[in-house]
């Protein structure tokens, strides 16, 4: 039985060494010396201190900014450690009445627009994370920011128009508007 357990073991400790070490310790070396600043979280400073990544949403809820995708994370909102969706499917009355409750969030922040709110803005996504959202959905809320920050509706779509990502490889994805990055950008242009 000895002479059968010893490769098995033999070969355990190999491939625990091999994927379990060597292969992690190659990809992070890799990936630190091609992409350090994805590696690293994608972090973004603001004076020398770090206020969000480029991947992970956070709550806006101030009219001067644009709102990001509602999280469904818990035990709060926007919890990195958390990645989940609600798992609510579309008869699920809490689901209703939450996107029900965001769209009242909405026009009680921007009463005077009377466009058609982009799902985005009352979803969360998947992953509960997204830090992105539609060019409909920012497009949604420029005139708010606009007026909050005492700037003309034009400045802010050109500002907006900027921070549009296109499709990955011109073909994956759709085009797409960074919350964060954007409303720093606003924060530089005219301070809050």
């Amino acid at each position: 039985m000895l002479k059968e357990l010893k490769p098995a073991l033999l070969m355990l400790l190999v491939l625990t060494l091999l994927t379990g070490v060597a292969y992690p310790l190659l990809v992070t070396v890799v990936a630190q010396a091609v992409f350090p600043h994805q590696a690293n979280g994608s972090l973004i400073e603001r004076d020398g201190k770090v206020v969000g990544s480029e991947l992970v949403g956070q709550p806006f809820s101030d009219p001067k900014y644009f709102w990001t995708r509602p999280s469904a994370t818990g035990p709060m909102p926007y919890n990195a450690g958390a990645s989940s969706g609600s798992n609510q499917g579309p008869l699920n009355p809490a689901l209703a009445d939450a996107v029900k409750a965001r769209i009242e969030a909405l026009k009680a922040a921007d009463s005077g627009n009377t466009a058609r709110i982009p799902v985005d803005l009352v979803t969360a996504s998947g992953s509960g994370l997204d830090p992105h959202i539609s060019p409909a959905a920012a497009e949604y809320q420029t005139d708010r920011v606009a007026r909050a920050r005492g700037l003309s509706a034009d400045t802010v779509r050109t500002l907006l128009a900027k921070h549009t990502e296109s499709r990955q490889l011109g073909v994956l994805g759709e085009p797409r508007v960074n919350a964060l990055t954007l409303n720093l950008a606003l924060d530089r242009l005219a301070k809050p």
